[in-house]
């Protein structure tokens, strides 16, 4: 399985007040996306070349949650490969598609969640 990218990802109703925190200890705005399925927007920081983090704004999260993002080349080959190790999809294998990426959030046994993405190449 190929991994193009892991950090964390923290998913929450005050994204904006999140980023402006992490932009005060140096990070830069990579990019960002709007009109993801459920209305939810996501940023890339970046904090030199070594640094990454996303915050997802969720407005119906009761709370923050921290979570692995993965980008993955193959989305169904990592997707399997976490099933298979007792994760189950938090989407029952319906993966958000906004046409430019394909993703879902997996969770573990106990309670530890990655949520894996592949970029479409065109």
């Amino acid at each position: 399985m190929k991994i193009t990218a892991f950090n964390p990802l923290l998913i929450t109703s005050h994204a904006a007040e999140i980023v402006a925190l992490f932009e005060e200890l140096g990070f830069e705005q990579a990019h960002s996306k709007t009109g993801i399925p459920g209305d939810i927007t996501s940023y890339d920081l970046k904090y030199g070349e070594d640094f990454r983090v996303d915050v997802t704004q969720v407005d119906s999260v009761p709370q923050d949650m921290t979570t692995i993002r993965m980008n993955v080349r193959d989305f169904d080959e990592a997707h399997d490969f976490l099933i298979s190790k007792g994760f189950k999809d938090v989407n029952n294998g319906k993966p958000t598609d906004t046409g430019t990426s394909k993703a879902t959030m997996l969770v573990s046994p106990s309670g530890f969640s990655i949520s894996i993405a592949q970029h479409i190449r065109k």
